[in-house]
């Protein structure tokens, strides 16, 4: 990591925010597909739905995140789902538990609404910070974060809705409110602001285990240079294969799909591989 974070007179130097960050260091894209396992979290649980509504406990983050890891995961997202709706974030105790178990990436989101609160995060165990409401609403944050912390720090995360053929509209906290903002445009501003990486979740397939948008993936693809990782949908291998031949996406975020057990990671990254796609050991 690059950049220096200046806090209550510090110099704070970003690759030591987190102190795993440089035993893991930073993956390069384009080669292996990225599966990454993604926790919602609410209070002090993991929970699920769907469409991002209807959502109820599925189990408890640090055994969840434990035996993730230790079947294979590559990355983690944990997502506070309520964070932006009270303006607050209580995600980072979660966040600290987590970095004493496991030793791959973490990204964190929800109620991201200032530098201040990204290296907070950071601080916490966290590797890279996913914003979506407040960036829509100040997108001068990415640039703030990306000069501060680096841009590989920054996820730009994107909740579509599809509104029409080929158009899709970002929606903010947690899918409940509607921004008129094209999902296309909003990628491609978001890269020139300083994002360095895309997470775009479909509202429309989030949940339902039945395959991803693959057009909506490949749409955003289209309009970045950046990493995409791909999200909702998943509730089998072949979803994920079926992305992967009709999208460009850099990783898959995936949650029912290994919460209720119908395919674990290492059966998942054996069916990728099995399909001439390459993942991670």
């Amino acid at each position: 990591m690059t950049g220096s974070t200046v806090i209550a007179g510090e110099d704070v130097r970003a690759d030591t925010l987190s102190g795993r960050t440089a035993d893991r260091g930073v993956h390069s894209t384009r080669c292996a597909v990225r599966v990454i396992a993604r926790l919602d979290i609410k209070g002090p649980n993991v929970i699920k739905g769907i469409h991002l509504e209807g959502l109820r406990v599925v189990g408890q983050p640090s055994a969840m995140a434990r035996r993730y890891y230790e079947q294979g995961a590559d990355e983690f997202i944990y997502m506070d789902t309520v964070a932006s709706l009270y303006g607050r974030n209580s995600i980072l105790s979660v966040v600290e538990e987590a970095a004493r178990d496991v030793f791959v990436p973490l990204t964190v989101g929800g109620g991201i609404r200032s530098v201040e609160d990204a290296v907070k995060a950071l601080r916490s165990g966290a590797d890279k910070v996913a914003v979506n409401t407040a960036a829509i609403a100040r997108p001068e944050l990415l640039t703030e974060m990306a000069k501060t912390l680096g841009r590989q720090c920054v996820v730009l995360s994107v909740e579509a809705k599809a509104r029409e053929p080929g158009r899709w509209e970002a929606l903010t906290d947690n899918g409940r409110e509607r921004t008129g903002v094209d999902v296309r445009d909003w990628v491609a501003k978001g890269e020139e602001l300083g994002a360095g990486e895309i997470l775009i979740t479909s509202v429309d397939r989030e949940g339902t285990r039945k395959g991803f948008d693959v057009a909506l993936v490949e749409a955003v693809r289209g309009r970045v240079s950046i990493p995409v990782i791909a999200a909702g949908g998943a509730g089998a291998a072949s979803h994920v294969v079926d992305l992967l031949r009709g999208a460009s996406a850099d990783a898959v975020a995936c949650a029912s799909v290994f919460h209720y057990g119908s395919c674990p990671i290492t059966a998942m990254k054996s069916a990728l591989q099995q399909n001439g796609i390459s993942t991670r050991p």
